[in-house]
């Protein structure tokens, strides 16, 4: 692991749940840090509003930049002296994959593209970029390792996930460029996405209302908490491999029961139930196995479920109030 030594960062989708932790958490240590965001309305966009609002008065200069606007990025890269991308700016989600499907290939297809375009333009810029445990897809054989197959996505999202895989690997094969892909696991935690089970179930929770639970709630997530991730990936800046792709996740699959039983116990309610089938793109398991990060990134999560959903409901109910 490389000491640490100032860095100039630039940081795609900033005001997203986890470019928002990491942003500051990169700042907090000392680097300099520069965010963009094009503040789509998948969700509400107070959320990414009030996260940019923090991040400006901690130091990071969030600027509304879409990643497909390339002669804007080249901008930043010039006026800040970027030195490494983290590129996390992405339409995110499975279901939504289903209803709208160009948003998947405007943001992480093109989006893609363009991020790879620049860091060709700028040879020495090193990036890490967000891939998904979704590029499993179909894998039965558990817990998923990096040397996995992922041939076989079940959804649109998982495609576009691989597809930047792939892209990255041409683009280091022909341009010799630093790329690092992440395969985050069902990152949960305070600020989070509203789309998510775990927010939209404490919402419902505390509002008295039914929650839909897919698969008899014996579908298993590899719930990995914001905090785990944020350090993953700073381990992945500062290590600054060539080429690597390290799965993040919490190597504690968790079911969605398990979920709601935690979040009862946090809220102090009880959950209304509607039990339906599975949905269209879902897997039945997302399981890590961090052998690779442990070893490379001495990445090793701390936070139970119970402990992130803990926090979560505090933070929520602090937000909300």
């Amino acid at each position: 692991m490389n000491i640490f030594s100032k860095k100039q960062i630039l940081v795609t989708g900033a005001a997203g749940f986890i470019g928002y932790h990491l942003s500051l958490a990169l700042k907090s240590r000392g680097d300099d840090v520069v965010g963009c965001d094009n503040f789509h309305p998948y969700y509400d966009p107070k959320l990414k509003q009030d996260r940019a609002s923090i991040l400006q008065e901690n130091g990071v200069v969030v600027l509304p930049v879409d990643i497909r606007e390339r002669e804007a990025l080249q901008n930043i890269i010039d006026d800040y002296g970027i030195t490494h991308v983290v590129h996390l700016a992405a339409q995110a989600g499975v279901r939504y994959s289903l209803v709208n499907p160009q948003s998947y290939v405007d943001s992480n297809l093109e989006g893609f593209l363009s991020i790879m375009e620049l860091c060709r333009a700028n040879s020495g810029i090193k990036c890490v970029y967000a891939s998904s445990s979704s590029v499993y897809g179909l894998n039965t054989k558990i817990p998923f390792s990096e040397n996995d197959p992922t041939d076989h996505p079940t959804s649109l999202y998982g495609a576009t996930k691989k597809s930047n895989e792939l892209i990255a690997h041409a683009y280091h094969h022909l341009f010799k460029i630093p790329l690092t892909g992440l395969r985050f696991f069902t990152v949960y935690g305070p600020f989070g996405r509203p789309d998510m089970a775990y927010f939209s179930f404490t919402k419902a929770i505390l509002e008295g209302k039914p929650i839909p639970v897919f698969g008899e709630g014996k579908l298993l997530r590899d719930f990995t908490f914001i905090s785990d991730i944020v350090e993953g990936t700073i381990a992945a800046i500062d290590l600054g491999a060539s080429y690597e792709i390290f799965n993040l996740g919490n190597h504690k699959p968790c079911s969605v029961l398990d979920l709601i039983s935690c979040i009862e116990k946090e809220t102090g309610k009880k959950a209304q139930m509607q039990f339906e089938p599975m949905q269209p793109g879902d897997v039945h398991t997302t399981y890590a196995d961090i052998s690779k990060s442990q070893k490379m990134l001495g990445f090793y999560p701390k936070t139970s479920l119970q402990e992130g959903i803990e926090k979560f409901v505090a933070w929520y109910t602090s937000y909300f109030s």
